[in-house]
């Protein structure tokens, strides 16, 4: 079954609490994963960041949402226990959701609503699936999958000898080639049996590899891969990177699978992205900086 929205968590979340018992935040989502029978894949999926697991994040904004509500409290770090008005929710037998935990929030007397305001509980009312987290992190990889849309566009509408100065730009912000100058000298020199340049594979040298960046209109398929492997034969090279603004066939990935010499392939949308990670002909626009409680210094 799909991981479970974080809204879904919250009458499982609160009904583990109705012993009465303290429980820790590890038990509560490791207790959860068990009831929705969660894969071990699904429960190694992570936010688009990588910073997070999915099914942790949402268990954590569940447990932050119905403790904003007043339906249990953390007596300690990482331990929470259910309140009076946790066990009267249960009760109810209704959905516990946003708009549940509003209602809550509004049936209070005026000093506590006003104190509540800026909870997370009383911003919405709607029943979003997203915690707030996975909705900053969406944006954020919707704003960078058109930036690399961009990027690859912009690669096509430059003359070829553009691929190749990009490429040393781009090795030497990965960490090879050694110095610019060095990468610069060895890229972009005219073709050898199908090889366009070397790079080292370490700042020292102690191994090179071999390079191919050639732009494309439509698939690379077997036949230049092979071409490609059979210059790295005749230079006695064990490793080569072919990189493309298109695409490959099943036909060329296969067949890289199975041959000795190692041979990267990278496509158009793997450039972008690794254009993108290095900070090659991208610049930074805007800084969001999102912070956490340091619950260290509030403890005593």
């Amino acid at each position: 079954m799909p991981i479970p929205d974080f809204q879904t968590l919250m009458r499982p979340l609160l009904e583990l609490h109705k012993d009465g018992l303290e429980h820790l935040n590890r038990d509560l989502v490791e207790k959860l994963a068990e009831q929705f029978s969660l894969t071990e894949d699904e429960r190694r999926e992570m936010l688009p960041s990588g910073r997070a697991k999915l099914f942790d994040n949402r268990v954590g904004w569940a447990k932050t949402y119905i403790s904003n509500a007043g339906l249990i409290q953390s007596p300690r770090r990482a331990i929470s226990v259910i309140t009076t008005k946790g066990i009267e929710a249960l009760r109810q037998k209704e959905p516990i959701n946003l708009r549940f935990l509003k209602s809550v929030i509004d049936s209070q007397n005026s000093t506590v609503a006003q104190k509540q305001k800026k909870s997370p509980t009383t911003e919405t009312t709607n029943l979003e699936e997203a915690t707030p987290e996975e909705s900053f992190e969406n944006a954020y990889l919707k704003v960078r999958q058109e930036v690399e849309q961009d990027i690859l566009k912009n690669i096509l509408n430059n003359p070829p000898e553009f691929l190749e100065r990009l490429v040393v730009d781009l090795v030497v912000k990965m960490g090879y080639g050694g110095s610019r100058k060095d990468a610069g000298e060895a890229i972009g020199r005219s073709g050898d049996e199908g090889i366009d340049g070397i790079i080292k594979e370490d700042p020292l040298g102690l191994d090179i590899i071999y390079l191919q960046a050639k732009r494309y209109e439509g698939t690379v398929g077997r036949p230049d891969i092979q071409k490609f492997a059979g210059a790295l034969q005749g230079q006695r090279a064990k490793k080569g990177i072919f990189i493309t603004t298109s695409s490959y066939s099943k036909e060329a990935l296969d067949y890289v699978s199975k041959i000795d010499t190692k041979i990267i392939l990278i496509d158009g949308k793997t450039l972008a992205k690794l254009m993108f990670h290095h900070g090659v002909g991208v610049s930074t626009s805007t800084i969001y900086e999102v912070k956490k409680i340091d619950t260290d210094y509030f403890s005593e």
